[in-house]
């Protein structure tokens, strides 16, 4: 952890955080690729123990600790995060169709902040080019997908993306999130809204029942949301009988940033994460667990970068975590550290 905050973080952070992204994926497939490299990392970043797993949506977690959203967007680090320690992955946002995203630059550091700006835009090469990894992934890690509709595609039609995406998916992961939530992708979070999030979500598990095995379905929503927007999330739940709730997603909230304005301002638009959307995300879920008398599970991911960070989650009624700004900050050692600082707290 040291090595990689006192000189290779210093390092990457010189460069454009795309890129950095870019090289280090790269570097991880170029590395992973030799039959040793993936024992030493287990070696290293594996915190196995029976206390850290959980079993939820009847499938069972080797630890509490995942991978976000949005650092593997095309499932081509599943093998290697598996190695670094995580108990879940969670590819995409997966769109039926490829997409480039929005325009460069997108993606931000505010390193005053441990946060990240990010208006990416669900680039991705599309749920096909996925499938084709996902046929030749190794471990037996939990892998969620991550759905999303494309930029082009009107909001009226953005149930039939999300239908085609599942549908496609479906064979190949243990559980789906539908992300309608994300700020980067414009009219994207007016699916939130009662009477359309309901009509979606219920396409979904009229596809899903008819399944033999159906597969769980969630629900990753913003951390923007008012209590009465929450309530009615919670009736959503319990009229359409998905699964539960990933909670939460990145912020349009730029308040009490150590970031100077002038520099917030030249960022311009996007989703923030990380340490600034901590709180709000805990309240979130606290919010969610106690308002439904914790009446579904909830995976909470915002702002955690240390165990405490984990445990507040947890403690506020999360049954599961998710790490990325974090992941980034941290470096490669952070679900070993989470998952220690789990057990710690568990005698």
């Amino acid at each position: 952890m040291f090595l990689y905050k006192s000189i290779i973080r210093k390092a990457l952070y010189k460069y454009d955080p795309e890129q950095v992204h870019e090289f280090v994926c790269h570097f991880l497939l170029k590395i992973s690729s030799f039959p040793f490299v993936i024992p030493i990392l287990r070696f290293f970043f594996e915190q196995n123990n029976p206390k850290l797993e959980r079993t939820l949506f009847g499938l069972k977690f080797k630890n509490p600790v995942g991978l976000a959203a949005g650092f593997d967007k095309n499932a081509q680090l599943i093998d290697q995060m598996d190695a670094l320690g995580f108990g879940f992955v969670e590819i995409g946002t997966l769109t039926p169709r490829p997409q480039i995203g929005n325009d460069k630059p997108r993606l931000f550091r505010l390193e005053s902040d441990d946060a990240l700006i990010n208006r990416m835009g669900f680039n991705n090469e599309g749920v096909e080019e996925a499938i084709k990894r996902l046929k030749s992934r190794k471990s037996k890690i939990i892998v969620g997908g991550n759905i999303g509709k494309n930029k082009m595609t009107d909001n009226e039609d953005a149930t039939y993306d999300y239908m085609a995406a599942f549908k496609q998916l479906f064979d190949y992961v243990d559980y789906f999130v539908v992300n309608v939530s994300s700020p980067n992708t414009p009219g994207l979070r007016s699916l939130q809204e009662k009477e359309p999030l309901e009509f979606l979500l219920n396409d979904l598990q009229k596809i899903n029942k008819k399944k033999v095995n159906p597969k769980p379905i969630l629900l990753k929503i913003a951390p923007d949301l008012t209590n009465e927007q929450l309530d009615d999330i919670i009736d959503i739940i319990k009229t359409t009988k998905i699964a539960g709730v990933v909670a939460t997603n990145t912020t349009i909230d730029r308040s009490n940033l150590k970031t100077g304005s002038a520099i917030i301002n030249t960022i311009g638009n996007g989703g923030l994460s990380g340490q600034p959307l901590k709180q709000r995300a805990t309240e979130v879920i606290r919010y969610l667990s106690e308002k439904s008398n914790k009446a579904f599970p909830i995976i909470g991911v915002g702002g955690i970068a240390t165990a405490e960070d984990a445990i507040e989650k947890l403690n506020a009624g999360a049954s599961l975590v998710q790490v990325y700004t974090g992941f980034i900050y941290e470096g490669p050692a952070i679900a070993k550290k989470i998952c220690k600082g789990i057990l710690a707290n568990s005698k």
